[in-house]
C-alpha cells in the first residue's frame, strides 16, 4: 500500500509506522491521519507481525495539529475532525500488538496526544513534551486531558494543560510521561530492541495484559482485578501457556506461536 503521508517498513516481526511530513513538522491533518488508521489495520491484520513502532524525524515527532487548516474552521468541521483524530488513536490503544513510540524533537499538542496512545513511550535527549492549545484559545481535543492525567496524574497534566508549559525528556521521564531516554542517534535502536523482546513474548498473553491495564485505567479496582483473574483463566486453554511453563521446567527458552 502506498501513503503519501507517512512510511511503513517491515522488519522481521517489527512494523515501523514513521510520519513524513517534513516540511508541515509532521503536523496532524485529514490525510496523515487517515493513513495512521489504516496503517494500524494493516498491523492488527498482519499474523506475522508482532509489535510495532511510530516515530517521526529526528527533528520532530509531530508538532500537533494542521494550525492552517484549524484557524478557520467552524466546530461541526473540527469535530469531525478530531473524533477521526481520536479513532486513530484508539485504533493504537486497544490494538492486540503492543506500540512503541520513537519519540525525538517536538511532541506538541497532537504530536503528545499520539505518544500517549501509545503503549511504551522512549524518547530521545533534548525532546521537548507540550500540550500548548491553551495559547490558541482552545484545549486539547484527542486524549490530552484524558490520557496524560491518567498517565503523569492531573497535577502534571493541569501543569502542561493548563499553562501551556513544555517539558523537557529529562522532566518528561521524571514524571512518567515517558519510560527512558537515549541518546539521539541511538532512539531507534533502542526502540527496535523494545519492539524485539515484545515480539518475542507469548501474543495472546501480552494482548490480556494490555487489555488488563487499559480497562483496569477506567474502572474501579474490584472490577479490574475480576476483570484480571478471567483473563489469566484464560490463558491456561492456550498453548503458550503449556509452552512457557514447560520451558521453564525444562530450563530452556520457550518458542510461543500465539495460541
Amino acid at each position: 500500500m502506498d501513503f503519501k503521508s507517512l512510511l511503513y517498513e517491515k522488519d522481521g516481526a517489527i512494523r515501523i509506522i514513521k510520519l513524513n511530513r517534513p516540511r508541515e513538522m509532521n503536523a496532524l491533518n485529514d490525510e496523515l491521519i487517515e493513513e495512521l488508521s489504516m496503517a494500524m489495520d494493516l498491523v492488527s491484520a498482519d499474523d506475522e507481525a508482532r509489535a510495532a513502532i511510530i516515530t517521526g524525524g529526528e527533528k520532530v515527532f509531530a508538532a500537533g495539529g494542521d494550525i492552517a487548516f484549524m484557524s478557520s474552521a467552524d466546530p461541526i468541521t473540527v469535530e469531525k475532525f478530531v473524533d477521526n483524530v481520536r479513532q486513530a488513536l484508539e485504533k493504537i490503544e486497544k490494538s492486540s500488538k503492543p506500540v512503541v513510540a520513537a519519540i525525538s524533537g517536538l511532541a506538541l499538542g497532537g504530536g503528545c496526544e499520539l505518544a500517549l496512545a501509545c503503549d511504551i513511550r522512549i524518547a530521545a535527549e533534548g525532546t521537548i513534551f507540550g500540550q500548548p492549545e491553551i495559547n490558541l484559545g482552545i484545549i486539547p481535543g484527542a486524549g490530552g486531558t484524558q490520557r496524560l492525567a491518567r498517565t503523569v496524574g492531573s497535577g502534571w497534566a493541569k501543569q502542561m494543560v493548563m499553562l501551556g508549559q513544555n517539558i523537557d525528556a529529562d522532566q518528561a521521564l521524571k514524571i512518567g510521561l515517558v519510560t527512558e531516554v537515549a541518546a539521539k542517534d541511538e532512539l531507534m535502536n533502542r526502540a527496535k530492541k523494545i519492539a524485539q523482546t515484545l515480539a518475542s513474548k507469548p501474543p495472546v498473553a501480552l494482548k490480556a495484559a494490555k487489555s488488563c491495564i487499559n480497562y483496569g485505567m477506567n474502572v474501579d479496582l474490584s472490577s479490574g482485578l475480576a476483570f484480571e483473574i478471567k483473563s489469566l483463566c484464560f490463558l491456561f486453554a492456550t498453548e503458550d501457556q503449556k509452552e512457557g511453563m514447560k520451558a521453564f521446567i525444562e530450563k530452556r527458552k520457550p518458542v510461543f506461536i500465539g495460541r
